[in-house]
């Protein structure tokens, strides 16, 4: 009997809701580089530190994903509302296709995987098939823990909300620039910045360890990404906070992590050491 791919989508035929949206933002984004001002871009730096640093990478990828560290569940909440603000879909979405990604990294069944083609892993596989952005109820087996909150079924089923609402405060307060580059340029920079590190750290880059995927460690991707490039630490040491594991390794989000944990918010944090490989091999296997 033949296994049920973990994962399904459809190739054949484009999902024109996601790709509006996304060319639009496209065009956004292209048209804040004609109305440049200091403010706009200052705003925008910082919801891309709210949206991609807290947001997915402390949020949605090392603490809802991974549960690499505990905090208070309002900080917890708050993160699951920064990460809606990239505009990646909610907390169940984004952490069932991730927890997916990891058990079937770059084989069938990998959502994203580079050996389908670059531009699949990059973004062809949300711009075709049915999404499931909403469909709480089918990407909920893969994340039973947050279908158990209320808020969180909530927020998956309405993760647009929170960046409709931002999006016209920051029309209405900021005017059209601030509108283009915090809202549009924002976005879709966060967004190609998450998406290569579905496709750039599984094709180029070093490999601390000997890991079943292809995972590679990126510096100019972790560069943009707090972190996140640091992908074969990540896929080795899947349920550690820190990503990277060296000195040279600059991992903004492991600060932020730290900062936390001084602060007695951050907890029961999991760390690995660049000097256990063979505690990376078994983990990953």
């Amino acid at each position: 009997m033949t296994e049920e791919p973990i994962y399904l989508y459809d190739r054949h035929g484009l999902n024109w809701p996601t790709v509006v949206v996304l060319v639009l933002l496209h065009i956004g984004a292209i048209g804040a580089l004609f109305v440049f001002n200091w403010k706009a871009f200052a705003v925008a730096v910082f919801l891309y530190w709210v949206a991609t640093g807290l947001g997915i990478s402390m949020g949605y990828h090392r603490l809802h994903t991974h549960r690499s560290y505990q905090v208070p569940r309002w900080l917890e909440y708050f993160f699951a509302i920064c990460g809606t603000l990239t505009l990646e879909g909610g907390p169940i979405f984004w952490t069932a296709v991730h927890r997916i990604h990891h058990q079937k990294s770059d084989q069938p069944g990998d959502p994203h995987s580079p050996r389908d083609g670059a531009w699949w892993s990059h973004v062809g596989w949300i711009l075709v098939g049915e999404t499931k952005h909403n469909n709480t109820r089918a990407m909920a087996k893969y994340a039973p823990d947050l279908a158990k909150d209320r808020f969180y079924i909530w927020l998956n089923n309405y993760h647009w909300l929170p960046n409709v609402v931002l999006g016209g405060l920051l029309l209405a307060i900021g005017g059209l620039p601030v509108f283009l580059w915090a809202g549009c340029f924002r976005i879709v920079f966060g967004l190609h910045a998450t998406w290569l590190v579905n496709s750039a750290t599984h094709m180029w880059g070093g490999r601390r360890f000997n890991t079943r995927d292809d995972s590679r460690n990126n510096w100019w991707v972790a560069l943009i990404s707090f972190g996140e490039g640091w992908h074969n630490n990540h896929h080795a040491h899947p349920a550690s906070a820190r990503h990277g594991l060296a000195w040279y390794e600059f991992d903004p989000s492991w600060l932020q992590i730290k900062l936390l944990r001084a602060l007695g918010i951050a907890k029961s944090i999991r760390v690995a050491s660049i000097s256990t490989p063979h505690a990376a091999e078994q983990e990953a296997a």
